[in-house]
């Protein structure tokens, strides 16, 4: 036909006709990819904003505007220490941070002391005795806020053994510097809210205590050199031969001076010093000693001769352990434990050697205690204790001296 007539000739790759299939998925099925479901998203949040505004726009109709931030703000201000969350996070970094400074108190000076050659025994001595004496308060410092809070949780009055003196302070009003750092100069280990007070500084009382402190410090000082040290260094000889006989003889002569100092150095700190500071600072409550020379046993000595040591271990480390269900023998024994731990550290560290005599005194004190609160009675149980006062310390005192002498001056000769 005359349509189908062309001017030129045609090529065959004209007439072939183009594909209008291919192979492919639906654009709603999972194969065509995510990229075309960009409007279908766009139309559910458009949906999702436009619900939204009409629940926030009824909301608004009906309730008013509620928001007041100084509301929830006052609401934690109120009462802070009943933060469920709050009060976990702040135990728990306060606990760890408290056992890291206790920890200090004890290793650092000790570490110091044992690497400065220029630190004398007596000096580390003194030293480490101040931080050990910081360390127990600290201890019951936390201990008694810890209980005041305890307390506060049950909706209970923080009580304590107040004065009429000062108004009475409740936790957390305890909680000032002034506060503490009163604790930390009071002569006491044990921490309380309201310490009894005495009304006023008496001059006089002050001054016969200190003339009495420097006093016997120089007594004290003038014994030692005098008596005990020519009795020590007469002592070395006996030791290095180990002549048994000589060794007792020297003991026994010891055993007068030192017992003669020891009861001088008690008077002294426990009855001098501390009722000096207690007056400087009026301080009420003074026991800081019982009738400990009437002891017909040594427990009964060990309560009595040290009031402070024994109450802070009685309200920190005994009660606790027995409130616990310990054992009676068994918590009596652990303090026993902390005290010669505490004992060796204070000797053995200063003099830069651990030979564990103190530590072995202080638990020979178990044995001895059961031995004479068993068989002896009345003034044989006095006696006893009188004797191992006596002689228990002189023993002490030669051997640590004489492991001094033999490594610092026998090897190095």
């Amino acid at each position: 036909p005359p349509l189908l007539q062309f001017s030129q000739p045609v090529s065959l790759a004209f007439w072939e006709l183009p594909n209008c299939h291919v192979l492919q998925e639906s654009l709603l099925s999972s194969a065509s990819g995510y990229s075309n479901y960009r409007g279908i998203l766009n139309w559910c949040v458009v949906m999702l904003v436009l619900c939204n505004a009409r629940l926030f726009l009824e909301n608004l109709i009906k309730y008013g505007i509620l928001v007041d931030p100084i509301q929830v703000v006052s609401l934690f201000l109120k009462d802070p220490y009943n933060w469920p969350a709050s009060c976990l996070i702040i135990e728990t970094t306060g606990t760890f941070l408290y056992l890291v400074n206790l920890t200090t108190l004890l290793f650092f000076p000790s570490a110091t002391v044992l690497m400065l050659t220029s630190i004398t025994p007596v000096g580390g001595a003194f030293a480490l005795c101040v931080y050990t004496i910081l360390f127990m308060k600290l201890y019951s410092y936390k201990d008694v806020n810890m209980w005041c809070r305890e307390i506060r949780h049950t909706k209970a009055l923080a009580q304590s053994n107040g004065s009429a003196v000062h108004a009475h302070v409740s936790y957390p009003g305890n909680l000032t510097h002034r506060d503490i750092y009163y604790f930390v100069f009071a002569p006491t280990l044990c921490y309380e809210l309201n310490f009894p007070r005495s009304p006023r500084i008496r001059k006089s009382f002050l001054l016969r205590r200190l003339f009495e402190m420097l006093f016997f410090i120089q007594l004290q000082i003038g014994l030692v050199q005098q008596w005990m040290v020519p009795t020590i260094q007469n002592s070395m000889k006996p030791f290095q031969d180990m002549d048994f006989s000589r060794m007792i003889e020297r003991m026994l002569k010891l055993a007068v001076p030192n017992h003669l100092i020891w009861l001088i150095f008690f008077y002294w700190f426990f009855h001098s010093s501390m009722n000096f500071v207690a007056e400087l600072m009026r301080f009420g409550d003074r026991e800081f000693y019982q009738d400990w020379w009437n002891s017909e046993t040594v427990t009964y000595f060990w309560s009595n001769w040290n009031i402070p040591v024994h109450k802070w271990c009685l309200r920190h480390f005994y009660k606790p352990l027995m409130g616990r269900g310990v054992n009676k023998w068994v918590a009596q024994t652990a303090i026993f434990l902390v005290s010669a731990f505490f004992h060796e550290y204070l000797v053995s560290v200063p003099l830069k050697m651990f030979r564990l005599w103190a530590f072995m005194g202080m638990m020979s004190q178990i044995p001895l205690a059961w031995f004479v609160g068993r068989f002896l009675r009345g003034n044989y149980g006095n006696a006893a204790v009188w004797i191992s006062l006596i002689i228990g310390q002189p023993i002490a005192v030669l051997m640590y001296v004489h492991d001094f002498y033999v490594l610092h001056y026998v090897s190095q000769s």
